[in-house]
C-alpha cells in the first residue's frame, strides 16, 4: 500500500473512494451532457469544450480533501492549496456544527485549517495523531481554546467504536 505522505505518516484510508465517486460523477456529468447535446443536434467542438471544463469543474469540487497526519502535524490538501497546522502548538479548536459540520484547528505559528470531524472519527490512526499533538499542546499551556471540543470528539469517536466492535463481535 501506498501512502501519500512522509513516512511515519497517517492518512485517510477513504480518501481514494471518495475520490473515485467524484471522477465517475464528472464523467457521468460530462457523458450525459454530451449525448444531450449531440441527441439535441446542437453539439460544436466550442459546446463540447465547456462541456469538459464544466466537467473538470465538477470533479474538482466533488473532490474531497484529503487528510494526513504525522508526529506534530495535520495537513488538509484540497485541489487549491495545502494547509498545515502544528497540532503540539495549537491555540484553539472551534468546532460549527450545522449541515457542514466542521472543526478549525489554530496553532501558534498563525496557521490554520477546516476539516470535517467525521474523517477523525473513521481514522484511528488520524485520530490518535491530533490526540497526541492535543496533549503535548496542554502540557505546554498553548491550547487556550477548544480543548473541552476535543474532548467531546474524543469520547464520540470512543463510542462509535465501542459500538462497532461490539456489532462486530454480535454482542449488540
Amino acid at each position: 500500500m501506498r501512502r501519500s505522505g512522509p513516512p511515519g505518516s497517517a492518512g485517510d484510508r477513504h480518501w481514494r473512494g471518495s475520490a473515485r465517486l467524484a471522477l465517475i460523477c464528472a464523467l457521468a456529468f460530462c457523458t450525459l451532457s454530451l449525448l444531450v447535446d449531440w441527441d439535441a443536434g446542437s453539439l460544436t467542438p466550442l459546446r463540447a469544450l465547456l462541456w469538459l471544463t464544466l466537467s473538470a469543474v465538477v470533479g474538482a469540487v466533488l473532490l474531497p480533501q484529503r487528510v494526513c497526519a504525522g508526529p506534530g502535524w495535520l495537513a488538509v490538501r484540497t485541489p487549491w492549496r495545502r494547509r498545515v497546522v502544528h497540532t503540539d502548538a495549537l491555540t484553539a479548536v472551534r468546532q460549527y456544527d450545522g449541515p457542514s459540520s466542521h472543526l478549525v484547528l489554530r496553532d501558534a505559528h498563525g496557521n490554520r485549517l477546516e476539516l470535517d470531524p467525521r474523517i477523525l472519527a473513521a481514522n484511528p490512526l488520524l485520530w490518535h495523531e491530533l490526540d497526541t499533538g492535543v496533549r503535548r499542546s496542554l502540557e505546554r499551556g498553548t491550547l487556550r481554546q477548544g480543548a473541552e471540543v476535543l474532548h467531546r470528539l474524543g469520547e464520540r469517536i470512543d463510542d462509535e467504536t465501542v459500538q462497532a466492535v461490539l456489532r462486530a463481535s454480535g454482542l449488540s
